[in-house]
Order: structure tokens, then C-alpha cells, then sequence
């Protein structure tokens, strides 16, 4: 028997939605730590600034979590079995 063929006759059990999850996590976690670190630096550069910044830093963590929610639903919607 090859590798080929073991690695093919390999039955996964379980949900792999909640692989999935934890892997859609990874994007919107690095998304919000770079608006933020990139947010700070800009307040650091521009204080007058300020209001803008802060509006727009709230604007990409919201799209960011949005993500984050919809990853979360997705193995609801589409179940594996």
C-alpha cells in the first residue's frame, strides 16, 4: 500500500467547522491589531487629528469583527453532514 493510498483512505470525524472558525479568526485578529497599532502611531504623528483617526480606527474594527461574526456562523449555515 503507498502513502498516496493511506493518506487518501484517512476518515476525518468530528466538525471541521470549528477548524475553520479558529482559522478564520487568525485575519480579523491581525486586522484590528494593525488598525490600532497603526492608529496610534498616527495619533502619535497628528494629535490635532484625533477625532478623524478615532472615527476611522472604529469604522475597520467593526468591518474586522464583522468578519469574525460571519466566520463564527458559517459552519451553522453549512453543517458538514
Amino acid at each position: 500500500m503507498s502513502a498516496l493510498q493511506t493518506l487518501a483512505d484517512v476518515k476525518i470525524v468530528g466538525n471541521l467547522g470549528s477548524i475553520g472558525y479558529g482559522l478564520a479568526a487568525i485575519g480579523p485578529g491581525v486586522g484590528v491589531g494593525i488598525i490600532f497599532g497603526n492608529g496610534t502611531q498616527a495619533l502619535a504623528r497628528q494629535p490635532e487629528a484625533a477625532g478623524l483617526i478615532r472615527a476611522n480606527q472604529i469604522l475597520g474594527f467593526a468591518f474586522c469583527e464583522a468578519l469574525a461574526l460571519i466566520g463564527l456562523v458559517m459552519p451553522f449555515v453549512y453543517p458538514t453532514s
